[in-house]
This record gives structure tokens, sequence and C-alpha cells, in this order.
């Protein structure tokens, strides 16, 4: 046998087995202390969203600027009444856009909703492409702990709906104000999310573009240059979330609280610069890992949080990782095999070279629980959470018989012995 036939017999015999499920909802047992499930059972339900004439940027040409209703496919997670069997997510596209895989999660599919109390709200935004199960993880999660989770489908971005780049430069913070305005109508209506849905607390978790778009609705309006580069929108589309401008001023919607970016795409070319940045004027938690090529860490993701100097602002770093830090799914199986549609296999989309997915789910879990609690919802106890030294490997694990730490007891809080390494948090000083 060849070399070549005997590395991919290998690779063929390491594949996942056909009948493993695809769990979206895996804790680790060295999970941090916030990444466990909240005490309330899941539901789901989809939505179809339909925000009317809007600018057609795709068919955009030099005579003529069309309009069309934009289709917004949503998934909302929500605290439920009472739990059920959790419901398989069936037919959820793979990055290849044709292959369709069942995910497994806890979620029961249009469960009666827990009524008695609004939830805040927290809206989902993928990558380019990608779809509202990128991050479906997260979703759920969150939901178990008192959230109305709402995760798009992006038109023009998704895995088989991939249009010209510039619609989504144009349209992801509209997509985003426009589900909340949806969603504080729905929750003021008389159907199935009536009374539980509290808009006026609301954030926005964005990945890759998602977190570019997430950076724009947080106040950071785009460059002079942004508008003029050869893959921006056409026509100057792109001006109106221009630094300065009234249409980027009427974006800022005071319901959102707080921001998570995670691997937001975008500074390095200039989409930015250091006076629009400053714009930023609530919390923002930004992700990333130390080696993202696509977002580029050392001049996109880093520099975002540096120029973030009118709000407070975190940087949540996975040393090593690449662009896939933290946000995707566990690949699906079915993602190990080679799709005859990609010159990669598809799970490079959703898998880091060198961190286990399952554990860096469970990190963001766990941050994103301290960050949305204590912003959304007052609970200023989980600002300890967030409150840590800079580079957990210089942390000190000291603790008495009783559990009370020493006096030089400096470990990462939730984080068991030994298992804050390769992260770092870091704090912009903002109060």
């Amino acid at each position: 046998m060849k070399p070549a036939a005997i590395a991919l017999a290998a690779c063929l015999a390491a594949l996942p087995a056909a009948g493993q499920t695809n769990r979206i909802d895996l804790i680790r047992p060295d999970a941090p202390e916030l990444a466990a499930p909240g005490p309330h059972p899941v539901g789901v339900r989809t939505l179809t969203l339909v925000n009317p004439d809007q600018i057609d940027v795709v068919a955009v040409t030099d005579q003529a600027i069309p309009r069309r209703d934009r289709r917004l496919t949503v998934e909302i997670w929500y605290p439920a009444a009472e739990p059920g069997s959790p419901t398989l997510y069936e037919g959820v596209l793979l990055r290849d856009g044709h292959g369709r895989v069942t995910l497994h999660g806890r979620a029961v599919r249009d469960a009666p909703a827990l009524t008695g109390t609004p939830w805040p709200v927290v809206i989902l935004s993928h990558g380019y492409p990608g779809n509202r199960f990128l991050m479906s993880h997260l979703g759920e999660n969150l939901a178990s702990k008192g959230y109305v989770v709402a995760a798009i489908d992006h038109p023009d971005s998704t895995y088989d709906d991939r249009g010209a780049f510039g619609s989504t430069l144009v349209n992801r913070p509209l997509d985003t104000r426009f589900v909340l305005e949806e969603l504080a109508r729905l929750g003021a209506g008389d159907g199935p999310l009536a009374g539980i849905i509290d808009a006026d607390r609301a954030a926005i978790i964005g990945y890759s573009m998602g977190g570019y778009g997430a950076v724009i609705s947080a106040g950071a309006g785009v460059s002079a240059r942004a508008v003029d580069l050869p893959f921006s929108a056409p026509r100057g589309l792109l001006a109106i979330h221009r630094a300065g401008s009234e249409t980027h001023r009427a974006l800022m919607d005071p319901r959102l609280r707080a921001f998570v970016a995670i691997g937001p795409w975008g500074r390095q070319y200039g989409f930015w610069d250091a006076e629009g940045v400053a714009g930023i004027d609530r919390p923002i938690l930004y992700v990333g890992g130390s080696v993202d090529d696509v977002s580029d860490y050392a001049r996109g993701i880093r520099v975002l949080w540096q120029e973030t100097t009118g709000a407070p602002a975190w940087l949540l770093t996975f040393h090593n990782a690449n662009h896939n830090a933290a946000a995707p799914i566990p690949a699906p199986a079915e993602a190990w095999q080679p799709s005859p549609h990609l010159d990669f296999v598809p799970f490079e989309h959703y898998a880091d070279p060198v961190w286990d997915t399952v554990r860096m789910n469970n990190i963001l879990q766990h941050f994103v629980t301290a960050f949305l609690g204590w912003q959304l919802k007052g609970e200023t106890a989980l600002a300890a959470y967030l409150d840590l030294i800079p580079n957990a490997g210089d942390g000190v694990h000291a603790l008495n018989e009783d559990g009370s730490p020493k006096p030089e007891h400096s470990y990462w809080k939730g984080f068991a012995p030994r298992t804050a390494v390769g992260l770092s948090l870091e704090f912009n000083g903002v109060r």
C-alpha cells in the first residue's frame, strides 16, 4: 500500500462512528464553575421574521439600488415551564452547504414558556458563512439560566446562501437591531412568547462577522476608509455605519447594555480607526485566539480592545488558538469526512488544532454567564469572576483545609487547580 493510501486509511479509521450523536450540550468534568446549565428546562422555537423593503445589497448595480423584503430565520431558546423529552435538531446544514446533520441538545421543541417574569434578551450572530446553530451550545446554556436567546440565520451569509460580502458588512447590525425590535413586539403580544421577553435588557454575542456587527452596534462607527475599500459594500452603502453619521447614531439602541465580540473581524483592514472604536460606550467582552489569522489577533482583535477607551472592556485570550476559539459547536461527526464541495475538510470550520472545542465552549459559557449576569441582571457578585490576575498561568492555588483562600491564593475564581492554563483575561481599567 502506498504511503498516501495508508495515511487515508488511518484517517478514516479515526473518524467518529456513524451513529455517534452530535451533542451541543457537553460539560466536561474539568469545566469552570459557571459553565454548568442553569436551573430551568429549555424550550426552543423557530421563527421567520420579515424586515420589509430593505436594500438588496447583492443585487445593487451602477444603475440601480433595488429593495426586497429581508427574511430572517431565527432560533429562539427560552426558559420552559417544565422539563420534557429533548427534541432533535434535524436537517442542520454543514459548512459545505449540502450535507445535513442531526444535533442533540437539551431543548424541547415548542415547549410552553416559563411565565411570571420577563427574561433579558441575548442575540447570537454567526460568522461568514455560518448559521443559527453555530453557537447553539451557548443558546441552550443561557436559556437554562434565565435568558431569551435568539440566533439568526443572516441572509447572504449562510452556508447555502453565501452572497456578496458587502451585504454582510451592511446588514449585520441592521439584522440584530430588527430582531430586537421584533422580540420586543412578540413579548408584548399574545403569542407563545408573550410576557417572557424583557427587550430593555439586551446583549449581542457575535462571532467573526457577527463580532464585526456587535462592535458597530456597541458604538464603533466604521472609518471613511472602510466605505471606499474595494471589497466593501457597493455604491458607498456602508456609509450608513460611518462614525459620526446620523444613521450610525440612530442605530445605537439603549436597550443593548452589553456585547461579546468573539474573533471580531475588520480592524486589521482599517474598518475602524481609534476614534471610531472610542465611540463604544457600553461594556464589551472581546474573545480571541492568540494566533487567529482570519481576524488577526495582534493587528485586529487586540487593537480593538486597546482602542476601547470609553467603556469597560475585557479581552479573554485562548493562547495558541486560531479563529475557531470558543464559539463554534463541536464538529459534527459527518464533518470529519471530506466534502466534494470544499477544498478542505469541513471539520476545520468548527475545530481548533490545539484546543478541544468542548473545553473552549465551557470556558466561554462560564465567562459569558458571569458577564451577562452582572451587566443584564445586576448580579454584582458575578463581577468577581472577571476580577482576575491577567495571566492565568501566574495564579497560585492555595486554600486552607476548610476551603477558604490563603493570603497568597490568586488562582482564577471558578477554575479548579491546573485548569486555567493557556488563558489570559485583561481589563482596560475603565469603570
